[in-house]
């Protein structure tokens, strides 16, 4: 079906494209929350697609032990320079798993019902899947806030 290369492709530019607007944001406006009904800030967002790839591609698909606060994702703030060398690891991270991965075999782990993955038994390669899914996502919706944080910071 899709090269892993080409699976890496796509959520790099995915991943690179949050970790983008962060750095492009800086570390005041990157933890602003957009005038926007429940809001994150791309700070917390980019937080939270790391440990997305970490719990689904990490946990789900390589068996890597991972420590993963969902919750504390959503209200993560501090210095930019961190999270960017996070992302750069987490890519890293990413690659070794997708291309061990076993794409037919069952996941290591069923993921908590609480983590609003797909209503339905996934395989390794769909877990995948879902990694990109969520990158795409939230790549556009930081894309978005971007625009909407910027809008207000003007005089």
């Amino acid at each position: 079906m899709i090269s892993t290369d080409d699976y890496l492709y796509f959520a790099g530019r995915a991943l690179d494209g949050m970790a983008g607007i962060v750095a492009g944001l800086g570390d005041e406006l990157a933890n602003s929350r957009p005038a926007l009904p429940g809001a994150n800030t791309p700070y917390a967002l980019l937080t939270h697609c790391v440990g997305v790839v970490d719990y689904w591609a990490g946990v789900l698909v390589a068996g890597r032990p991972v420590v993963r606060d969902r919750d504390a994702e959503f209200t993560a703030s501090g210095p930019v320079a961190p999270l960017l060398a996070e992302v750069v690891a987490v890519r890293e991270r990413l690659a070794a798993d997708v291309r061990a991965a076993e794409p037919q075999a069952s996941l290591r782990a069923q993921p908590p019902g609480s983590f609003q993955g797909p209503a339905r038994e996934l395989n390794r390669g769909a877990a995948l899947l879902h990694v990109y899914e969520e990158l795409a996502q939230h790549h556009g919706q930081m894309e978005i806030m971007r625009d909407a944080i910027l809008a207000q910071a003007r005089p």
